[in-house]
């Protein structure tokens, strides 16, 4: 973890304290979403992911592909939700869904994306 990601990891914690009600009930709310259930966690990250890309929020995008890899997708599931993506997004939504392929090689070399604390808490 580099001194900026732990440095918002250190202001997460604090924020956690001073509103655990909120922050906590994301949480939980995370957590109840992404959950094993009728559709496959993985997909429900991969869901969240696309739509990261729609939002261009990059944090995002780093974090939920890294969840969607421990959920063990394939390259395959990835580029078809990143096809999704992009035509709701046209040439911007290419851009976007780049930085998502570019996570997920990250995240199949084993490298730890830089600045992927949104979204993982």
């Amino acid at each position: 973890m580099d001194q900026s990601t732990s440095s918002e990891a250190g202001l997460f914690a604090e924020l956690r304290k001073l509103s655990p009600k909120v922050t906590g009930g994301l949480l939980r709310m995370r957590q109840e979403a992404y959950r094993e259930a009728a559709v496959p966690a993985k997909y429900k990250l991969l869901t969240a992911m696309a739509i990261s890309i729609a939002i261009r929020c990059e944090p995002c995008i780093r974090a939920y592909v890294r969840m969607a890899c421990d959920k063990g997708i394939s390259q395959d599931e990835l580029i078809e939700f990143l096809e999704v993506a992009m035509t709701m997004q046209g040439c911007p939504g290419e851009e976007w869904a780049l930085k998502a392929y570019a996570a997920y090689k990250e995240c199949i070399r084993g490298e730890q994306s830089v600045g992927a604390i949104c979204c993982a808490h």
